[in-house]
């Protein structure tokens, strides 16, 4: 009898040994792909070269639209290849909002959806 619990209980022991362990693999991966994202993030906000659209033609044939310094030029990427298509007058582009400084971010948007979505507390009444 004192075998079969003392059997049991080294089974519990190494469930519970395995799930800490799990839990500390799972942290250790959040937090190094947060610090990654950052790092790469702050790599790539300094950059002069910048994809601001693509169009697929076929497969693996793309035209993009790209900002390099103060010039836009339209390049033509392919599997093994990428040609310079021309380059693009600023004035003849027309540039969306998400390319803009002072569009709002994703949380921002967010944040007012689910505060309009709360029921109202002021009229005295719970939904």
């Amino acid at each position: 009898m004192i075998l079969a619990v003392s059997g049991r209980m080294d089974s519990y022991m190494q469930f519970v040994t395995v799930l800490i362990i799990f839990v500390f693999v799972l942290l250790i991966t959040y937090f190094v792909t947060k610090w990654t994202a950052g790092y790469q993030k702050s790599k790539a906000s300094d950059a002069n070269i910048e994809v601001l659209e693509s169009v697929r033609l076929s497969g693996n044939k793309y035209v993009q639209l790209v900002r390099v310094g103060r010039k836009y030029l339209a390049v033509a990427t392919c599997k093994d290849t990428v040609t310079m298509l021309t380059e693009i007058p600023e004035q003849d582009l027309v540039l969306s909002d998400r390319n803009m400084p002072g569009t709002p971010k994703f949380g921002d948007i967010f944040e007012k959806l689910r505060n309009r979505d709360l029921p109202d507390k002021e009229d005295g009444r719970d939904e």
